[in-house]
């Protein structure tokens, strides 16, 4: 399963790389506005933090199909074919993802709350499928149901579609997720932080390093005894 960061927040971005076996880097129109910064300038940064072969989600904001793919183009011009273009399931969307499909442009289906949303981009031949597991819940539907729905119904009908299941609350939806098999997830840098963050970890490792110590004495490790 591949891991990918949701934030468009550079620093965090760059610590996150430095320490995770990350795949790449999701944003959309929101998490760009948070950074303050024009769109491009900030997608450029990315780009040169993951690399030419890191993927690199980015979304056409427009409504209409035709606009849609204009800024498909212009994107991937501008950041390389790494980049794959988040298209909102709508009527208007599944237009768009006929006219990238044609033309050989990366995309991934997204703003998903329902699985035949999720089936339908895959049907358009999308790479991706983005459903939105805690907005799900929000709802007062199961967004990890819903995600496992979407999951089966792709495998089940033999399209080479795979989930990028996004919007998590915690670390154990990724697990669940992961136990399931689907192709990837995007997390929040606090999501991917807590999947490792766990206060018995650092107890059983601060024990090992002060009996350590205390054999062969203090600040001494493996590598200067």
């Amino acid at each position: 399963m591949k891991l990918c960061i949701d934030t468009a927040d550079i620093a965090q971005i760059r610590r996150i790389y430095e320490f995770f076996p990350v795949d790449g880097v999701s944003t959309n129109p929101s998490i760009l506005a948070k950074t303050g910064r024009a769109p491009y300038e900030v997608l450029k940064d990315i780009r040169s933090i993951i690399g030419k072969d890191g993927e690199l989600f980015v979304q056409a904001t427009a409504k209409k199909a035709e606009s849609m793919t204009e800024e498909a183009h212009r994107i991937v011009r501008e950041l390389g074919e790494g980049t794959l273009i988040k298209i909102p399931c709508t009527q208007e969307g599944f237009k768009a993802m006929k006219m990238l499909h044609g033309e050989g442009i990366r995309f991934i289906g997204t703003a998903i709350y329902t699985a035949m949303q999720g089936w339908l981009a895959a049907k358009c031949g999308a790479e991706y499928v983005a459903p939105y597991v805690n907005r799900i819940d929000n709802m007062g539907f199961d967004g990890i149901q819903v995600a496992k729905d979407i999951h089966d119904a792709i495998k089940g009908s033999g399209y080479g579609s795979g989930l990028l299941a996004a919007s998590f609350k915690n670390s154990q939806q990724v697990l669940e997720l992961a136990v399931y098999g689907v192709k990837a997830v995007t997390a929040a840098p606090d999501i991917i932080d807590g999947l490792v963050k766990n206060a018995a970890i650092d107890a059983a490792i601060d024990v090992f390093t002060e009996d350590f110590e205390g054999l062969c004495g203090k600040g001494r490790t493996m590598a200067d005894i």
